[in-house]
């Protein structure tokens, strides 16, 4: 169907992709816990931050600099362990404010930049999107046609189109959950405990990353 811009087996890779963007992690882990905390906007806004880091990565696969990452093993493992490093703080900011015994459902707490920022960061410093975007894009990438810049576009905004749909799902959901949560706290501080401990095993999982 778009094999004249250099597209092959679409349809293959739009199944591959709603199965990458399902996978739990810490970006689709994020945007769950922040509709959770604090509603459906600040929701967006983390998604939005993810989205960015989502298109910098592709850009950057599409520019050949991921590949350098991926070949390079010095500046593999400096994202590799900036990433991991990143999720332990989180996860370890979540867990000492669990242990002060701070609500961590009271919205509009923490200002929009800096949810925003976040989500970007953990997009950026995650080096199995990396990965995914350098050996997943170009099994569908015709190279023999005339340019690929289409091709990477075509594919980058599915990607972004199946990952705006499943985002708007968990935040849906996440808010959807504040309200059953609202009159149960101690559900609600054993549910933020369990993603701090997600967090950290996520950075356990990156740091062992090869």
């Amino acid at each position: 169907m778009l094999a004249e811009y250099g597209v092959i087996n679409f349809w293959t890779y739009v199944v591959g992709a709603i199965f990458i963007v399902l996978v739990p992690g810490p970006n689709t882990l994020f945007v769950l816990k922040t509709g959770i905390g604090h509603g459906v906007k600040k929701g967006y806004l983390a998604a939005l931050g993810v989205w960015m880091g989502d298109a910098v990565l592709m850009f950057l696969a599409w520019a050949g600099v991921a590949a350098l990452i991926q070949t390079t093993p010095l500046l593999f493992h400096i994202v590799k362990y900036l990433g991991a490093l990143y999720l332990l703080w989180l996860g370890g900011k979540i867990l000492w404010s669990m242990a002060r015994n701070r609500d961590q459902q009271a919205g509009g707490v923490e200002p929009a930049s800096a949810i925003m920022k976040r989500s970007l960061v953990l997009s950026l410093t995650n080096p199995k999107a990396i990965l995914f975007y350098v050996s997943f894009f170009v099994q569908f990438i015709d190279v023999n046609a005339r340019g690929t810049g289409v091709a990477f576009l075509i594919l980058a905004t599915t990607l972004e189109l199946i990952s705006v749909l499943y985002m708007s799902f968990l935040i849906f959901s996440g808010a959807f959950v504040t309200r059953y949560l609202k009159s149960r706290k101690k559900l609600a501080r054993l549910g933020n405990g369990l993603i701090g401990l997600l967090f950290v095993g996520f950075a356990a999982r990156l740091a062992s990353l090869h």
